[in-house]
């Protein structure tokens, strides 16, 4: 790999819902950082909650983001890895962006060695203690049979139901998401704190899920667990260049 090559990190498009921008405008945003970074982009990890809803049917492609999948599919083509991680938002996303697109999709943390550093990769739902009634709904939509069910639902009802369930899930967290809640009280900061004990050789804790721009250094004094933020206000993303792990604002 060249040296001047880099990883980037990005999660929490939440493409779909209109808040800042409009969900198109939004994409379009995220075509073009894609573009902007496509250069120089060694490996690009999607760490989850690109779209606010998606079910994937076996015959049927759900409407819109046809800028988004198109990118996608020529940074593949064109030999750059995208790794996918998928989120609470978008956990029905099956074989899709593998078959079609050929990026390989992760539902559970991946440890992984990048460019001489241990990195903990995923979208980081679910993860640590605490959130009980997320975990046990977190179970029954990953059902084959819940999946099942939800397939023989007319388009037209099933995503606008499950739209409603997502807007939500997104408003009941929407407090907790506004502020860091201190060390002690972060779920991802505890889980990784935890990890660190059978597995101190990660060096870098890389999630999205919390809506936050997050680098804070874990209890060994060293480990960092870092937080790629959103894009519904903030568009922001981290990149790794083999030296330094910043965090940084995409901006045209």
């Amino acid at each position: 790999m060249a040296n001047n090559k880099k990883i980037y990190f990005a999660s929490d498009f939440h493409l779909g819902v209109d808040v800042k921008l409009t969900s198109r405008d939004r994409e379009k945003l995220i075509v073009n950082w894609l573009d902007t970074i496509k250069n120089d982009a060694a490996e690009i990890y999607i760490l989850g909650d690109v779209f606010d809803f998606y079910f994937e049917y076996k015959t049927v492609v759900p409407k819109g983001y046809v800028r988004l999948l198109g990118k996608l599919a020529e940074i593949s083509d064109a030999g750059i890895p995208i790794y996918f991680f998928i989120g609470n938002h978008d956990m029905w996303i099956f074989n899709y962006f593998e078959d079609e697109l050929g990026i390989k999709t992760f539902r559970q943390p991946i440890k992984k060695e990048i460019l001489g550093k241990t990195f903990y990769l995923g979208h980081g739902d679910g993860l640590g203690p605490g959130d009980k009634g997320y975990k046990f709904i977190k179970k029954v939509f990953a059902n084959p049979f819940a999946q099942w069910l939800f397939e023989r639902l007319h388009p037209n009802f099933g995503i606008g139901l499950a739209n409603f369930w997502s807007n939500s899930s997104r408003n009941k967290h929407k407090i907790d998401e506004s502020e860091f809640l201190g060390a002690e009280k972060e779920w991802l900061i505890q889980f990784c704190n935890e990890k660190l004990i059978s597995e101190p050789e990660i060096d870098f804790f890389v999630f999205g899920h919390r809506h936050l721009l997050i680098d804070h250094v874990l209890e060994n004094g060293k480990s960092r667990y870092i937080n790629t933020g959103e894009w519904m206000t903030k568009s922001s993303y981290a990149v790794f260049d083999g030296k330094e792990l910043r965090i940084m604002n995409y901006e045209l």
